[in-house]
Order: C-alpha cells, then structure tokens, then sequence
C-alpha cells in the first residue's frame, strides 16, 4: 500500500511515551523518501502519455499525486515533531544531553540542538542586564525559595551567590537556593527530597 512506510514513521513517534525520543530511523526515512521519487518518476511518465491524448490516466495520476502529498506530510511531521521534542529537551536537561538520548539522534538533529542551545545562550545573555537573564531556572512558580536536596554523586564544592561553598557529596543533604540548585536536579547531581 502507498505510503505505509511514511505513516510508520508518524505511528512510531506516536506511540513513544510523552516526549520520549525514540532512535531515529534512517531505513524508515530513506524506504519513505525512495518511494516518493517512485511515485514522482511514475507520475512523470504518465504525464507524458496523457499529453498525448491517454486521458484515462489523469485519475491514476492524480492518485500518485495524492499519495505523493500525504509522504511529504508524514515525512515532514515525522521530523519537525522529532525537532519540537529535542527542543523540549534541551529545557528539561540543559545544554548538554545525555548520552542515551543523543544516542538517538541523528547527526544533523544533534547540529540543530548545538545551534538552538547558541541561539538560546546568547538571547538570554543579550536580556537582563550584564548577567544576562537564565529562562531555564524557575520554569514552574517555586512554593519556596529554599529547598532541601540530596547530593546523588560526587560534584565538589559548589558556590552560593553569598559566597559560601558546599561540599556535595554523595548521599549528603543541603538547604539551598532553589534557583541554584534546579539545574543540578535536572542534570542527576542532586535530588529534591520531598517532605
């Protein structure tokens, strides 16, 4: 049937979990897009006769144009969701992404991510004032500005905007500036410990 490999591709990136980033299917991809010149080269073809006077082809033409448009939407859906959610990402984890999830991207996702995080670095430094303005931290309303965490591994000293240093080691507990600590929450260094 025409255009199955294409829906395959949107069906899979529907059923991945909310915004998990399945593998990136290069075969899927590469089956969907050799089948739309396929059909493009067909389509071609039969142009030609029907110019000549075969109108019973127009239909079947038409057919192929269709199934033609819907590839190129699956297709195209299939790769601006896979951008929107490695968007996402780059909020949830900060600039730099684990290795299981860039282990599903692709090389070219993996170049995008690297210039959406510039972009985003240098509006944020542009806003402000002379620190520049961080859009990641506080991305839900804090209940409170201190919060208690437990140090998940080993990350040395760590220093408050006051001055002080702490020592994050692994397994010890800290009361610390939500604001400070966000990012090493979302990074696995530290846990918020929930009373």
């Amino acid at each position: 049937m025409a255009g199955e490999r294409a829906v395959g591709l949107v069906r899979e990136l529907h059923r991945a979990a909310g915004g998990h980033l399945p593998p990136f299917r290069v075969e899927g991809l590469r089956q969907a897009l050799e089948e739309m010149r396929a059909l493009y080269e067909r389509n071609q073809a039969d142009v030609s006769e029907a110019k000549s006077g075969r109108t019973d082809l127009i239909f079947l033409i038409r057919f192929r144009h269709c199934c033609l448009l819907r590839n190129q939407r699956c297709v195209l859906a299939y790769l601006y969701d896979r951008l929107l959610r490695i968007r996402a990402l780059r909020w949830e984890y900060g600039s730099v992404l684990p290795n299981t999830i860039q282990f599903h991207m692709s090389a070219e996702e993996v170049e995008w991510f690297n210039q959406y995080k510039k972009s985003l670095a240098t509006y944020m430094r542009s806003v402000g004032g002379e620190e520049g303005l961080d859009l990641t931290q506080d991305i839900k309303p804090p209940k409170s500005l201190y919060i208690e965490v437990r140090c998940l591994r080993d990350y040395g000293e760590f220093e408050i905007d006051d001055g002080t240093t702490v020592l994050l080691k692994k397994n010890s507990q800290h009361f610390l500036p939500r604001w400070k600590c966000e990012q090493l929450i979302r990074q696995g260094v530290l846990e918020h410990i929930l009373s």
